[in-house]
Formats: structure tokens, sequence, C-alpha cells
């Protein structure tokens, strides 16, 4: 059995012809090298991207312009601190979930999601019907009560803003941590 080579434009078929390697190419490779060389985290130093850079043999403004374009283009969705919320208090950790009216599900997300104390606010599915929650919020806290209240403040900025848009809504604690991380890209 022959393999087949697939070639970038050409709907996976091998027409035979090489190209010749250009800038679009290097560019490609660097981005990868960026990707593989952060995906685990950035330094802990004073300049985490001279350091990158470094490590790849490429100027600092260079790679701060390719990564700059990998977030514009969605190669790279954000770049964040991903806190052990445990190890700095924050041992009650409850995902808040909503049953907001679709009509307004985006507005009220954006103003949730605004609040200092929501680390992450995202719009899902229902499933029905069992599960009536479209509109996840997750907060940290030191206590449940602490995390309650929290909660109750959504509830409050929800009803004050957007009158009856919720039919419902829940908060699931979590009792152990998970290790996150993001998708990993082989070398």
């Amino acid at each position: 059995m022959s393999a087949q080579r697939f070639s970038p434009g050409t709907g996976g078929q091998d027409h035979g012809a090489r190209r010749q390697a250009g800038p679009e190419d290097a560019l490609q490779a660097l981005d990868r090298s960026i990707v593989l060389a952060t995906q685990g985290g950035l330094p802990l130093v004073p300049r985490p991207w001279a350091a990158v850079a470094e490590r790849l043999g490429v100027d600092e403004a260079l790679l701060r312009a390719r990564v700059a374009a990998m977030l514009e283009t969605g190669v790279i969705r954000r770049i964040g601190a991903v806190p052990n919320h445990y190890a700095i208090g924050y041992t009650a950790n409850g995902m808040s979930v909503w049953d907001i009216d679709d009509t307004v599900i985006d507005a009220v997300g954006e103003r949730v999601g605004g609040l200092a104390f929501v680390t992450h606010c995202y719009r899902r599915p229902r499933h029905l019907p069992d599960w009536p929650y479209n509109l996840f919020a997750m907060v940290h806290a030191a206590s449940r009560e602490a995390a309650l209240e929290r909660v109750a403040e959504i509830a409050t900025l929800i009803e004050d803003v957007f009158p009856g848009v919720c039919r419902g809504r829940d908060v699931l604690f979590s009792n152990g941590i998970l290790k996150k991380t993001g998708l990993r890209i082989g070398g």
C-alpha cells in the first residue's frame, strides 16, 4: 500500500507538483513552534515573551507579532492564568446554572460574565426535559455560604436588569479539583 501525500490547497490530492517553501511556510512553522513552546505555560520570569523568543531563536518583537496574529485569527483563543483555586483559599467552587429566556441570553451572559467574582460564563444547550439550564457562571469563594451569596447577587442583577427572564437556577459545587490544561499538540 502506498502512502498518499497531502498538499495544502489541493483538496487532499497529490497532483505531483511540488511547490517551493515560501515565507508563509516559515510563519506557519514559527507559529507551531510558539504554540509548542508555550502550551505548557509561560516561563515564570520577569519577561516571559523574551525568554520564549530566546529559546526559539527569534526576535521578541516577531514572536509578539505572531502571537497577536494567532489571537486575531483565532488560532489561539486566549492567553490567561489558570490558578489553583484551592491553593489560594477558594475551596467553595460553584457552577451556577441558569434557565434564561433565549431572546436575551447573550445580553444576560455579558452582564453576568462581567462580574468580578465570575471567572467564566458561557451559554450551553439545554437538554430537556431533564436539564433546562442554558447559562453557566462559575463562582469561587472561601465557603459555600459565600458562594451562595454571590449566586444570589447574580440572581438580583438578572432580575433588576432583565425582569422575568430567569425561570430557574441551581448551583453545582465541586468536591475536588481537576487538572486544567488546554489542547496540546505534538512536536
